[in-house]
């Protein structure tokens, strides 16, 4: 048996609170341990105790980092010498990007057409090396297999991989070790790989948390799979949230039918309001993603009246030259 079959055996079916902890030592001397805000004008929209965890603030804009980091430093070196591929809309582009850096090793990144310039830019500068493709998942998954028969790198899924969802949970450990009582804990969702490692590590650590996925009604995958029984995939999803836009795989629908209490859609509207009000109230740049966890709360859709709620600001990220404030 090679070194890397003897790692991949190595590696557990599902992150459990062992290996999220040693992700998060693992990742720690490169990252932020990103600030938990309040905001007393958005308690009282709430009618609740809101916690904000910061990811907007992290490096490269996003929690992406904690992932691709927590991936791309836990190849050996046979792995790492070949370099690594992946396929992202942006904020996982850009951090697989700097981690590969960080690691010393090439990073092909696979982008959709329609990608936001911001975010290629970001890609760019931390010298990944972009292929495009149209913008659905096979033609993303097609090109990144074709890269990796061309050059043997390893892929670094933005999502269905547990040594993501590990790097991603460190965030909800870190948030929690702030703020160890929180009644709800809300966090977007797309891939399902922040929600995942968010729910898996929330619930080993205060098993009373009800964990909220925040999803936009336009892109309304998890929703629709969690009513359903089964993963039920969008072909052609359109929202304002662009970072949403990827649908569950096996791997994460299993683990947030197990620990997650329900998915809460938002409409388009929604999420602009509540990106202005965190923009207004907080003097925090937040993308559309980030907002879709902050409008349930201040929507009224959940029943949070009196509790304390944290809430994942994914990233922050956007184009300031097309804004969508009226």
């Amino acid at each position: 048996m090679s070194e890397a079959e003897r790692a991949q055996n190595l590696r557990p079916s599902r992150p459990d609170l062992e290996t999220i902890r040693a992700a998060h030592l693992r990742i720690a001397p490169h990252i932020h341990r990103t600030p938990v805000l309040t905001s007393a004008s958005l308690d009282a929209m709430a009618g609740a105790r809101l916690y904000f965890k910061c990811e907007n603030l992290q490096k490269t804009g996003s929690f992406k980092i904690r992932g691709a980091t927590n991936a791309i430093f836990s190849l050996n070196e046979g792995e790492a010498s070949q370099g690594v591929v992946t396929h992202s809309s942006g904020n996982h582009a850009a951090a697989v990007a700097l981690a590969a850096r960080w690691r010393g090793i090439r990073a092909w990144i696979v982008m959709p057409t329609n990608a936001p310039a911001a975010k290629r830019r970001a890609v760019e500068a931390y010298g990944g090396q972009i292929t495009f493709c149209e913008p659905n998942l096979r033609a993303r998954e097609l090109t990144a297999t074709e890269i990796i028969r061309q050059t043997g790198a390893v892929l670094v899924h933005p999502f269905d991989d547990d040594r993501i969802i590990a790097g991603q949970a460190t965030a909800a450990v870190e948030f929690l070790e702030e703020v160890p009582d929180l009644d709800f804990l809300l966090a977007p969702v797309s891939g399902g790989g922040l929600l995942s490692g968010t729910a898996i590590a929330a619930k080993k650590r205060r098993p009373t948390i009800r964990v909220i996925g925040c999803e936009p009604k336009n892109a309304d995958d998890a929703f629709r799979s969690f009513a359903a029984g089964r993963v039920l995939p969008l072909d052609h999803p359109n929202t304002i949230a662009d970072g949403l836009r990827a649908s569950l795989c096996e791997k994460t629908f299993a683990i947030l039918r197990e620990h997650v209490e329900q998915i809460v859609l938002v409409t388009e509207e929604e999420i602009v309001a509540a990106m202005r009000y965190v923009w207004e109230r907080m003097k925090l740049v937040i993308e559309p993603s980030s907002a879709v966890a902050v409008a349930p709360v201040l929507t009224g859709k959940l029943g949070v009246a009196g509790k304390k709620v944290g809430i994942l600001l994914s990233g922050g990220n956007v184009d300031l030259a097309a804004l969508p404030f009226g």
